[in-house]
């Protein structure tokens, strides 16, 4: 022990054993979305959660916490915001240029292009920051092949809350106390994450029994407790006579989804009309043909394997997040013609249904 404290003055020896002010800050870790295990058993019930691990973390004053990224999410401090940034936003240029596969203009050209939002193209994943709550910290979207943590210095005691600009609704908490206050200890903390991953495992399960909404109209995912969503189509299958109108509607507020048929399997051929479409939604501006209704709102497309060309139609992005209002939360289009239809989400290509129709 000698050896280990040489050089060290008697004075700095009594601060660093006796004053927990003066020692070197604690650090604990938030995982964005489960961490891999959890989300592998998640991924098989079709559901994943939207939330921060553990949803709050209790630390002292000039502490850090590291955020972990597992899953696209982001953490927002959002200092004197109350709210999560929109994850869309309008882009300085207009759409032009755009047709359908019969060379016939789609009705967005003129409209502002979206994309991400341009505050969250910065990232700040990989690095340190600190935060008293009067000023926003942002990590930004994680793009990056393997993005790292942020890390971040807590100066201030109080509660605060952060959020996920991706998903509505997935928000976190950190208590910061003061040094002569109590933390769970590491143990404890592990504890909560296992009692959080096992609530939210349940509610996955549950979800897989949703009930089918009736009436002609699909559930474009589902929402259960702790922002739980299950990633489907409900019902995956729905026969329904010629004429008939059926409305996709969002039913998972913490998501963005579209109901999109057309010439491909997005997911398994990258090369089709829909693969393509798919692809263009990575990026930082958007493909409008992922994002924006195929046909202009207020209007009831009627769905034959001619429409627009080749049979295409979208419901456009769909989503309940009140900052992103020029993404409606529900479509219909009219199944005119007999066949059978398949539909994709773009955004997760491996959501899927199928629609008879006789």
């Amino acid at each position: 022990m000698s050896r280990c404290l040489k050089g060290v003055s008697g004075l700095a020896l009594v601060a660093a054993l006796f004053l927990p002010g003066v020692a070197q800050a604690a650090q604990k870790d938030v995982s964005l979305g489960p961490a891999k295990a959890a989300s592998k058993a998640l991924q098989s019930t079709g559901s994943d959660v939207n939330d921060f691990f553990p949803h709050e973390v209790r630390v002292h004053v000039g502490d850090k916490v590291r955020f972990v990224p597992n899953g696209f999410h982001t953490v927002d401090l959002p200092g004197r915001r109350s709210r999560k940034l929109p994850l869309f936003t309008p882009v300085a240029q207009t759409i032009s240029g755009s047709v359908d596969a019969a060379g016939t203009p789609f009705w967005f050209n003129g409209q502002r292009q979206l994309g991400f939002n341009r505050q969250l193209l910065t990232s700040a994943f990989g690095k340190s920051r600190n935060y008293d709550g009067s000023k926003g910290v942002l990590s930004g979207l994680p793009l990056a092949q393997r993005p790292k943590p942020m890390t971040v210095k807590f100066n201030k005691t109080g509660t605060f809350r952060y959020f996920c600009d991706v998903h509505l609704g997935m928000s976190g908490i950190v208590r910061v106390v003061s040094s002569t206050s109590s933390v769970p200890s590491a143990a404890a903390d592990r504890r909560t994450v296992s009692r959080q991953v096992a609530s939210t495992l349940a509610t996955a399960k549950t979800l897989q029994r949703t009930p089918a909404p009736g009436n002609n109209t699909v559930d474009v995912g589902a929402q259960g407790k702790g922002n739980v969503s299950f990633f489907a189509f409900i019902p995956s299958t729905l026969s329904v006579p010629r004429g008939t109108r059926v409305t996709f509607r969002m039913n998972a507020s913490t998501e963005v989804h579209t109901a999109t048929t057309g010439p491909g399997n997005p997911e398994s051929e990258p090369q089709s009309y829909l693969g393509q479409i798919e692809a263009g939604l990575q990026g930082p501006v958007l493909d409008p043909r992922g994002v924006f209704p195929s046909d202009a709102p207020g209007t009831l497309a009627a769905l034959t394997p001619a429409l627009h060309g080749n049979g295409f139609w979208n419901s456009g992005a769909l989503d309940k997040d009140s900052t992103t209002r020029t993404v409606p939360p529900a479509n219909s289009v009219l199944f005119a013609a007999p066949g059978t239809y398949q539909l994709f989400c773009m955004i997760h290509p491996f959501m899927h249904a199928t629609v008879t129709v006789t």
